[in-house]
Formats: structure tokens, C-alpha cells, sequence
């Protein structure tokens, strides 16, 4: 019997084949344990991470709120960083709840997926 992790490593390596990050258009991967959230913005085709946040230093608010900070924070460090434009790699995960929030809030940002 599979457990949940094996289940979206699996998804996960589905996933890793139809999208791939370029320097035009990176890849916005986020990843959620039961505790934090990270996003990492990847350039695949020279295996660059070209920005990243999570909400570990995001002391205030549930999980959600945190979610949405970090969707905001990545948001902006991407349009300093001159990149408007990404493709969004759920990692695995379902596409509702701190997933959904952040890929929302970067797009309130500004970033276009």
C-alpha cells in the first residue's frame, strides 16, 4: 500500500515532464510541509534559482495568512528581479488551500502565469 508521499512523488514526476523553466519563462515551484511553505523561482534549462522565499521568518498570522505573504513577497522579488512572466509547478500537490493562495496572491503581484 502506497502512502501519501509516494502518491505525489509520483505526481510530482508527471508533472516535472510537460513543465520546464527558461530564462524567459521560469518555473514557480512551491512546496508545502505541515508547517512552512517555500517558493523557489527556477530557470531549468541552466539550473539556476533566480529567487526564492518561504514563510519562516513570518511569525504572525495561521498558516493561510503566512501563504499569502509569501505569495506577495515572491510576487515582488520576481518583478525586481525583471521577471513578469512564469510557469507554476505545484510540486505534487493539489491546486486548493496554501498552493492556491500563493500562486493567487503572486499574481495580484503582478506575476502572469
Amino acid at each position: 500500500m502506497q502512502n501519501k508521499t509516494d502518491k505525489r512523488i509520483r505526481l510530482k514526476k508527471k508533472i516535472r515532464v510537460r513543465i520546464k523553466g527558461t530564462s524567459e519563462r521560469p518555473r514557480l515551484s512551491v512546496f508545502r510541509s505541515n508547517k512552512f511553505i517555500y517558493a523557489q523561482v527556477i530557470d531549468d534549462i541552466t539550473g539556476r534559482t533566480l529567487a526564492q522565499a518561504s514563510d519562516l521568518k513570518i511569525t504572525k498570522g495561521t498558516k493561510t495568512d503566512r501563504a499569502k505573504e509569501l505569495g506577495k513577497t515572491i510576487g515582488q522579488i520576481c518583478l525586481k528581479e525583471k521577471i513578469s512572466q512564469v510557469v507554476f509547478d505545484r510540486n505534487g500537490f493539489k491546486y486548493t488551500g496554501r498552493i492556491k493562495l500563493v500562486a493567487d496572491e503572486a499574481r495580484a503581484s503582478g506575476l502572469k502565469f
